[in-house]
């Protein structure tokens, strides 16, 4: 791929993963969240706020151990992506979950604008799997459940 259109590519990725364009940001759908809301899940709502903020950052953290770590230990689905409890069990973990999800998406961006990685090259500890799938599969389910989580933040804020 000539150079050009990678460095377009990689500012494209970057645009996504930032949740840039169309979406609300991340930490516009966080921010002053409602601490007495966190745990509350409406009736015929399948996730809590903490459920989906906590799984948005433990399967961030995992793809991106897997996208730069050539010892990636595979982890065990639901158990390994969701947290045991419906509620945080402090402020203080709340504030750390996004504070760690933001810091692996800026890990995750870094990676992604890294020039030394080649986005189309087949990850070598992976089965076919490439930066640019990863990068985009972050995106993806990012977007997909920042989307729950902003409709479970009106409906609970009415």
């Amino acid at each position: 791929m000539p150079k050009q259109s990678t460095a377009s590519l990689r500012q494209h990725l970057a645009n996504l993963l930032r949740m840039k364009g169309a979406h609300l940001t991340f930490q516009s759908a966080v921010a002053d969240f409602p601490a007495h809301l966190r745990g509350v899940k409406p009736p015929g709502a399948p996730h809590s706020a903490w459920q989906l903020l906590e799984h948005m950052r433990l399967a961030q953290q995992d793809i991106l151990d897997f996208s730069r770590n050539p010892a990636y230990q595979e982890r065990r689905f639901p158990d390994d992506y969701w947290p045991a409890g419906e509620a945080p069990s402090s402020e203080e973990s709340w504030d750390a979950s996004v504070r760690q999800f933001q810091s692996d998406l800026e890990e995750m961006q870094a990676l992604v604008a890294d020039t030394r990685h080649d986005l189309l090259a087949a990850l070598p500890h992976g089965q076919g799997q490439t930066l640019l799938r990863e990068a985009l599969l972050v995106a993806d389910h990012n977007a997909y459940h920042l989307g729950q989580l902003i409709f479970l933040r009106r409906m609970l804020e009415g």
